[in-house]
């Protein structure tokens, strides 16, 4: 279901870590591994978060991390979206769409 609202794959399955676990901090590298994506797309897709006020960015060394602005207007809303979307896939029988397990 989320598919029809946000139509870019990896957008979608980032989007589905952060609002599913806001506090969740990583680089390109380790999202790329979790997420099972190309590095570069998932960068692209990244900066588009951030600038939208999604995501945060701290650097750390030559690396960036990522995390959840939990005061991005829209959050707890998203957060709602993609929960009830995931568990709407469940009850249908269907694996929800990014469904990512982090520990």
């Amino acid at each position: 279901m989320l598919d029809v609202f946000i139509t870019s794959r990896v957008r979608r399955k980032i989007v589905v870590v952060y609002a599913k676990y806001p506090d969740f901090k990583t680089h390109v590298r380790g999202l790329s591994k979790l997420i099972k994506e190309d590095p570069g797309n998932i960068q692209r897709e990244l900066k588009r978060l951030e600038r939208s006020g999604f995501l945060k960015v701290e650097k750390k060394g030559n690396a960036k991390v990522y995390s959840t602005n939990k005061d991005f207007p829209i959050f707890k809303e998203l957060q709602n979206i993609v929960i009830k979307s995931q568990q709407l896939q469940s009850k249908n029988g269907r694996k929800p769409s990014g469904d990512i397990e982090v520990a």
